[in-house]
Order: structure tokens, then C-alpha cells, then sequence
């Protein structure tokens, strides 16, 4: 496996050469939509850079990750809000093409405004076509053609890589990864997996890595599951493979997320240990973090569990 691959002070470096934990937020939608009481049509966040209040609560966000990472000696991976920033699921928020590209101009140049006192880097999400928890159906010629647009205008922004978030099919993850690569930026993969273990269209998670890895050359910097809790990974294959983990607190299949109308928030310290015993089992990884239903309480223990 290839490892994770960033940018610092404009040099390329690899994770494995430095002992750096990345400590990584995708669980920014649902802290805003249950805990604040945010509005977020679509579970669409990227709106809230074209207000300055939403601009104020996106800062106050990520300066809380910062600290947290500070705060238990990890660096900071922050995400871009653009996981929802493609056309399809763009178009019912009211986005032309050329609105979702100063959008997903702005998320990336929104975010190299911070500074810190530990390594920050700047991840550009993005995410399926289609619903995060469904497979989609596209074949990996048509997904790269589709997600070269959003991949061509972060990779133009500056970011120091594409993080894709959420992917259930292996299809649609050979076509980000080829888009990705026409372009000549990282690309990491983070793929979500069912209670079961495998992915949305039922591949097996090593399985989906080797064929990924063969269609693309290698061109994966890393691989990462998401959104799921550590109770669904069986990671005695493919985890040796994994540069990172960004999982749910709830214990909840996806199908039960979806319906959810109160927010499980799980355990937090539970979820901290058990981070913890991952990381230690499989020392290669270095990215860690909180997906759905995860605040700072999550990512702090998270932080602490984590170095080994």
C-alpha cells in the first residue's frame, strides 16, 4: 500500500516518514444539524461559505478541531465542505456549474486562511455522485468524466490533496481515483462498508482495494474506511492496507442512520479505546477521526488513544 502522501512547506512528504496523527472531522454535518439546530438542506454544507454567519460558524468548526488536535499532539486534517459540491446534488440547492466552481474555490481557499502552531493540511472532499450509503451504478469510465470537474477545480484551488469520502462502489472509486490522476494530485479513498463488513455493492473491503489498486496503477495515496463504527470493520485482510480510520459513534447500519430523527452520539471514550487498539494493531496508520455523530468529545478521546 501506498503510504499517504501531502504537502508541507511545498515538499512532498510521506506519513510513514514522520510519526505525525492526522486527526481528521467528517462529522461536521450532523454536529451542526442536531446539536446546533443548523439548517442544512440536502445535508448540503458548502451554502453556508456564501453567508458571513455561515462563514463564522465553519471558522468557530474547524478552529475547535484545531485545538483538539493541538490540544492531544495530533496535526489537523481539515476537510473541505464540498462532499455535497457536485452537479448532481448540487442542482436541487440551486448551483449552476459555474456557482459550484467558485464554490469549491472558495471552500479550499477558506481553509488555507488558518494557521497554527501544529501541522494543518488541506483536504478537498469530495463525495459519490449518488447517495453516500447506496452503491450507484456508474461505470468507472463515466465516474471519472463526472468527478474530473469538481477534481480539476480543488486541484486549481491549491489543496493538498483529494480526499474522496463515502464511496460504496468500487466503480465510481477507479473513476475519482484515473480523474485524480490526469491531473497530478493525491487522491485518498476512504470507503464505507455495511455492518457486514462490505461495501454498499457487496465487495469485500479487501477486495475492493486490490481491484482499485490494479485499475489505477496505484494510484491511491491511501486507503481509509468511513462512516462506520469500529464494530463493523473486519479488517484482518485489508488492514494492513488501511492508512486511516474516520468512524461513526453509533453502532446504527446505514439504513437506520437514514431514518434516524435523534442523533446517536454512542460512547465516546468507548470509541477513543477502541480507536486506540486499531491504531496500535496496525501502526502504518496515521489518519484518525470522528464521522457521523462525533463532536469534540469523540475526536478529543480519539486524539488521546491514538499514539503509540
Amino acid at each position: 500500500m501506498a503510504a499517504t502522501v501531502f504537502i508541507q512547506g511545498g515538499k512532498a512528504v510521506r506519513d510513514q516518514d514522520n510519526d505525525t496523527r492526522w486527526l481528521s472531522w467528517t462529522g461536521m454535518e450532523t454536529h451542526m444539524i442536531f446539536n446546533l439546530g443548523v439548517d442544512l438542506p440536502g445535508f448540503a454544507s458548502f451554502p453556508l461559505l456564501d453567508t458571513d454567519q455561515g462563514r463564522a460558524l465553519l471558522r468557530k468548526l474547524y478552529g475547535d478541531q484545531i485545538a483538539v488536535a493541538q490540544e492531544t499532539g495530533c496535526g489537523a486534517c481539515l476537510e473541505s465542505v464540498t462532499w455535497m459540491a457536485n452537479a448532481d446534488r448540487a442542482a436541487a440547492l440551486g448551483y449552476d456549474a459555474k456557482g459550484l466552481k467558485r464554490v469549491n474555490r472558495d471552500a479550499i481557499g477558506f481553509l488555507k486562511e488558518f494557521e497554527a502552531e501544529i501541522p494543518l493540511r488541506v483536504s478537498a472532499q469530495i463525495g459519490p455522485r449518488g447517495d453516500g450509503y447506496e452503491a450507484g451504478s456508474m461505470t468507472a469510465e463515466a465516474a471519472q468524466a463526472y468527478h474530473a470537474r469538481q477534481i480539476e477545480v480543488l486541484a486549481e484551488s491549491g489543496c493538498d490533496m483529494i480526499s474522496a469520502f463515502t464511496i460504496g462502489s468500487v466503480d465510481e472509486a477507479i473513476g475519482m481515483v484515473r480523474a485524480a490522476t490526469a491531473v497530478g494530485v493525491p487522491i485518498t479513498m476512504a470507503l464505507t462498508v455495511e455492518t457486514d463488513g462490505r461495501l454498499p455493492d457487496g465487495t469485500e473491503l479487501n477486495e475492493a482495494i486490490m481491484r482499485i489498486d490494479a485499475a489505477t496503477t496505484e494510484g491511491v495515496t491511501g486507503y481509509l474506511v468511513n462512516c462506520a463504527h469500529p464494530d463493523h470493520l473486519a479488517l484482518e485482510t485489508a488492514g494492513t492496507r488501511l492508512s486511516g480510520l474516520v468512524v461513526n459513534a453509533s453502532r446504527l447500519s446505514h439504513a437506520e442512520l437514514d431514518e434516524a430523527e435523534a442523533l446517536d452520539d454512542g460512547n465516546p471514550d468507548e470509541l477513543g479505546q477502541q480507536m486506540g487498539a486499531l491504531a496500535r494493531k496496525y501502526p502504518q496508520m496515521r489518519v484518525f477521526g470522528g464521522c457521523c455523530g462525533t463532536d469534540m468529545r469523540h475526536l478529543r478521546a480519539i486524539g488521546r488513544s491514538v499514539h503509540i
